[in-house]
């Protein structure tokens, strides 16, 4: 399985930006895709995530109603559409692939196995 994230750039605050994460090897029984981003001394923390059947979002309070996660089946693509960015969004976004997870640790990065390289979003004020 690998996950390529891509899509990160600078923007200003206000702005949008689309990360995609292109898969090859997606298993059958992928069970959760999420993005999670990370800063600088600072653990990885949970953006969003999509329950693979079915298309549930899951979105941290932190961002809820200005990111949407997305998946397109045929592609084997997901995607986080970043509105309305602020420079507190800055940092390194990694998509990742959970075989396992249940409902309740989506937002836990050790409920995990596939991560991708991560993509650099920078919002300036």
């Amino acid at each position: 399985v690998q996950l390529q994230a891509s899509g990160g750039g600078l923007v200003q605050a206000g702005g949008s930006l689309r990360l995609s994460c292109a898969t090859s090897g997606l298993p059958y029984s992928t069970r959760a895709m999420g993005w999670f981003r990370q800063t600088p001394g600072r653990e990885r923390e949970f953006v969003a995530a999509i329950r693979w059947s079915g298309g549930n979002t899951y979105y941290a309070d932190s961002v809820k109603g200005r990111f949407t996660i997305s998946r397109d089946n045929a592609k084997k693509t997901v995607y986080l559409q970043m509105n309305s960015l602020k420079p507190e969004d800055t940092a390194v976004y990694y998509c990742a692939l959970s075989l396992y997870a249940i409902v309740s640790s989506f937002s836990s990065s050790r409920a995990y196995e596939y991560w991708g390289q991560g993509t650099q979003v920078t919002v300036s004020s």
